[in-house]
């Protein structure tokens, strides 16, 4: 599902730094960041419901840790294509466990997929999976050697 473009929340100072406090681990209670924010547990639990409410706050998900799950191997792949039309078939490998982000992209490729897999054997079965889907014209891949930040967008203005 493609996300729709949204203009920006009107977020204070407080909203800036609740969400920055719950970035960092969104398991505090609301007792907690209101000490941090000098607030009461209910102002803050009415701000997490606004920002909530105000899409800010899309999801509370734990960060898993790929290699630990038997999924070390951390690729990006560059998906050609023959027409827009085909990223609408491609958006089915949205199903596969590996593939853990699917963006469409200016460039030269159309699409841009971050998987993560077991080995560069199951990279492979994923990339002949791929291929195997009609209009499809290439790819190219990227193996990650080393992640030195990998983080969501900051609530800083």
């Amino acid at each position: 599902m493609r996300k729709a473009y949204s203009p920006p929340a009107r977020l204070d100072d407080t909203d800036r730094k609740l969400l920055a406090l719950l970035a960092e681990d969104a398991t505090r209670s609301y007792a907690e960041l209101g000490e941090a924010l000098h607030l009461s547990p209910p102002a803050v639990h009415e701000r997490v419901k606004r920002l909530k409410r105000e899409r800010v706050i899309t999801a509370t998900v734990a960060s898993l840790d790929g290699a630990k799950l038997g999924r070390p191997l951390l690729a990006f792949v560059h998906v050609d294509t023959t027409s827009w039309n085909v990223t609408r078939q491609l958006l089915a490998l949205k199903e596969l466990p590996d593939v853990e982000e699917i963006h469409t992209v200016t460039g030269e490729s159309a699409m841009l997929l971050k998987v993560r897999t077991r080995d560069t054997q199951t990279l492979e079965d994923l990339l002949e999976r791929i291929h195997s889907i009609e209009g499809f014209t290439g790819t190219r891949s990227y193996i990650a050697l080393s992640t030195y930040l990998e983080r969501g967008p900051s609530p800083a203005e």
